[in-house]
């Protein structure tokens, strides 16, 4: 115990998770405790403190990210690996092994520097500075908007020169204030990208089949360990922002559903029933079970066990 607050490990450790004063059912608290239990809060108050669990699992993120990149990141370098013929690459005279120094007087050190610079070209002619077998060579040339697939698999148009990356690998490493910035940059990219793949789900453009439970974690954290600590640390910080966007959801029983009463609440001047309430987390109560049962039952098909396959069938 440490102030007024108690600190326990358990034997099993599922997770953190926090009792707050006068939360516990058939709890009897003194005239002063009452006075600084969870319910007697402002509603800001109460909205910080229930948003301070997602607030923690980002920042975690963003130190993970922070460490990694101080640490060094093995990313492709620009060393040109392939270029497709009669692309605009092709044309202007790019070859296989070329090493992209700079892009319209942008400095270019990795792969992931050239693409944002060409996507957003909007069609414009860019001057582009090779390095070929130590001898500097100087190219125009005019992206052609093309038709390429996403993240989803979803075809799009895109302005592309038509080159891709060699397996050259360097290790990119930044100093605190870079790696601070990356790490920011990197949690919000995420971030986005969780809500995109929910709200594609929600439209169907996604199957719900990609998502995963805990036995599809454990794998998928068992086969990335064995790839290095970056890729390690990568998945981590990923699952972390995955688990502050779920869990902001405005579903009774998560934080997002917490937040959603304490906000009706703000704007009605009265707080929810408390039969309204019980009605509405008995709801998400099943809802979370419901979920929680599809994505392992998904987990164990992808396992491919015949026993278990049939059992998951029966259930269909």
């Amino acid at each position: 115990k440490i102030g007024k607050t108690e600190y326990v490990l358990s034997l099993i450790p599922l997770g953190g998770y926090v009792k707050l004063l006068g939360e516990v059912e058939n709890e009897k608290l003194s005239e002063e405790d009452e006075k600084m239990s969870f319910s007697k809060q402002p509603v800001w108050k109460r909205i910080m403190i229930v948003f301070a669990g997602p607030f923690f699992n980002f920042l975690l993120a963003v130190l993970i990210f922070v460490f990694v990149y101080i640490y060094g990141v093995p990313t492709l370098s620009s060393v040109v690996g392939e270029v497709q013929k009669d692309s605009a690459a092709y044309q202007a005279g790019i070859l296989q092994g070329d090493k992209i120094v700079s892009i319209d007087s942008h400095k270019i050190v990795y792969w992931d520097d050239i693409k944002p610079l060409i996507i957003d070209s909007q069609g414009k002619e860019l001057e582009i500075v090779v390095d070929r077998g130590g001898q500097v060579k100087q190219t125009i040339i005019k992206p052609r908007l093309s038709k390429t697939k996403n993240i989803f698999g979803e075809e799009v148009s895109a302005y592309l020169i038509g080159i891709s990356p060699s397996d050259n690998v360097i290790t990119e490493k930044r100093n605190l204030w870079e790696a601070s910035i990356m790490g920011l940059q990197r949690t919000w990219q995420f971030s986005k990208l969780t809500i995109v793949v929910f709200v594609k789900m929600l439209k169907g453009d996604v199957s719900p089949r990609n998502l995963g439970g805990p036995i599809f974690i454990a794998q998928a954290a068992g086969a990335v360990a064995k790839e290095g600590i970056v890729p390690f640390l990568f998945l981590m910080a990923l699952l972390s922002v995955n688990l502050a966007i779920i869990n902001l959801f405005p579903i009774p029983i998560l934080d997002g559903g917490h937040i959603m009463f304490n906000i009706i609440e703000l704007i009605r001047r009265k707080p929810l029933s408390l039969k309204w309430q019980g009605i509405l987390q008995q709801i998400g109560f099943v809802f979370l079970i419901m979920l929680m049962i599809f994505v392992v039952m998904v987990d164990i098909e992808r396992m491919n066990l015949k026993f278990v396959n049939e059992i998951v069938k029966y259930f269909k």
